[in-house]
This record gives C-alpha cells, sequence and structure tokens, in this order.
C-alpha cells in the first residue's frame, strides 16, 4: 500500500514546529504503525536527513510511551490500544496521516514526537507510595480482599500511564490518571496508613503541574488504551473530599 505522512517535526521545545509531508509505497498491510516508523526513518537515514524522532520501549502497549496523535485521535483509529498495538491495515490505500505530538502545556515537546511526561512521575512521587514499615512479605491470603475490590483496584493499576487521557480532554486534565493512581491504593487494606493525605498531595501536584479541569465529557475513559473507567475520577474526588473534611 502507499500512504502520504504529514509529520509534526520540531527541533526542540523552544524551536516552532510545522507538518513535514513524506511518501512511502509498497508498505506492508500487517505493518505496525511503529514499524512503519522505522521504515521511514531508514529511508530519511540513507538520503541522510534526520530521522522522526518518537517515544518507544516495549511495543506491546505496556510501556505507554507511544505517545501520539494519529489522526486527531490519541493513540490512533484503535479504540483500547496504543500506537504501537494497530496495524497499517488499519488505513486505506492512498491514505493521507497526520500525526501530531501531545497537545498540553504540562506535556512540552522534547522533540519531533517526543513530549516530556515527567509531570506524571512528580505526581506520582507526590504521594504514589506506602511509606509504612511492612517487615517482609505477608502470605498473599492472609488479608481477606472481597473479589469487587480486588478487580476494581487492578483495573485501576492497569494505568500505562501514557497521557492519552491529558491529550484527549480539552482541558488537559490528568484526574483520570490521577484517579486511577489513588484508587489502587485507596481500595486495598495496605494503602490506608496515608489515604487521606496521599490524595491531598497527588491533587496539589497534579494542579501545581499545570494540567486542568475536568471536562465531564468522559473523552479521556474512551481514549485510555488500558480502558481505565471514569470511576476512578469519582473515588479521587471522593478521597479528597473525605481529606479536606475530616
Amino acid at each position: 500500500m502507499n500512504i502520504t505522512l504529514k509529520v509534526w517535526r520540531q527541533k526542540k521545545t523552544s524551536a516552532p514546529g510545522k507538518l513535514v509531508e513524506y511518501r512511502l509505497a509498497n508498505i506492508d498491510p500487517d505493518m505496525s504503525f511503529l514499524e512503519m516508523f522505522d521504515t521511514l526513518n531508514g529511508q530519511l537515514t540513507l538520503k541522510g536527513e534526520e530521522p522522526v524522532v518518537f517515544d518507544h520501549d516495549c511495543r506491546e502497549g505496556i510501556c505507554g510511551s507511544c505517545a501520539m496523535f494519529v489522526n486527531g485521535r490519541p493513540h490512533g483509529p484503535q479504540t483500547g490500544a496504543a500506537v504501537c498495538q494497530f496495524y497499517m491495515r488499519s488505513f486505506r490505500d492512498g491514505e493521507t496521516i497526520v500525526v501530531e505530538p501531545w497537545r498540553a502545556r504540562a506535556f512540552p515537546v522534547i522533540k519531533d514526537l517526543s513530549v516530556d511526561r515527567s509531570a506524571f512521575d512528580r505526581v506520582v512521587q507526590a504521594g504514589g507510595y506506602i511509606s509504612v514499615n511492612t517487615g517482609s512479605a505477608p502470605e498473599a491470603n492472609e488479608t481477606p480482599i472481597p473479589r469487587q475490590t480486588q478487580e476494581s483496584a487492578m483495573d485501576a493499576a492497569a494505568c500505562i500511564a501514557c497521557g492519552a487521557c491529558v491529550a484527549a480532554c480539552k482541558n488537559a486534565s490528568a484526574m483520570l490518571f490521577v484517579g486511577a493512581q489513588i484508587a489502587r491504593f485507596a481500595l486495598l487494606p495496605q494503602g490506608q496508613a496515608e489515604r487521606r493525605e496521599r490524595a491531598e498531595r497527588m491533587v496539589a501536584q497534579m494542579d501545581s503541574e499545570g494540567f486542568g479541569a475536568c471536562s465531564f465529557t468522559g473523552a479521556c475513559a474512551v481514549e485510555c488504551p488500558a480502558s481505565i473507567p471514569l470511576e476512578v475520577i469519582t473515588r479521587l474526588n471522593r478521597e479528597y473530599l473525605g481529606a479536606k473534611i475530616s
């Protein structure tokens, strides 16, 4: 198949960027989207041009680093999947594909399609841990936990911190991400020691990083490749309110 790519190129954070057009021929429909970018970069390198910078690691939808807009949609056309998980057969022969980085004040562009998502790390550092000394690891079955609670905590812990929720939100809100981090601790007995303080610290850090307010549209959950439910935002609000009035 033949495609036309319009890729955002930007040398550094402070430099202006623009869409640059590339044409690729004889692309295998069973090639992954990132493999297609590998092909493009190979051709650019042979021409003596600078390859397109994009983040990637596991290429299995686990690490969350392959963050980019594809035709205006975070992570591309396939719901419940990261960019690395869909294939070129998702597009038509001769189609034009526009690829851009995340657009959020808290995620400044480093270069081309690579953005700085360290704001997420700082939110987690602000409270996403348990400081109580628990000694050696206890037997997993010693603490009975209802199955529904287990499932809800695991659903929240599935977040891969890719930033699609921020990119999808018109206010660049990180409520789904922060809600997932808070919920996975608040639901389990091990997370009760710092439950209230954790919510306050993480929300304060989220605000200081420049993320916007929740837009209540639900776009974050729709575009989340890990299918994090909107209920985690409800949990975040409940934990934060509880911390303020306790």
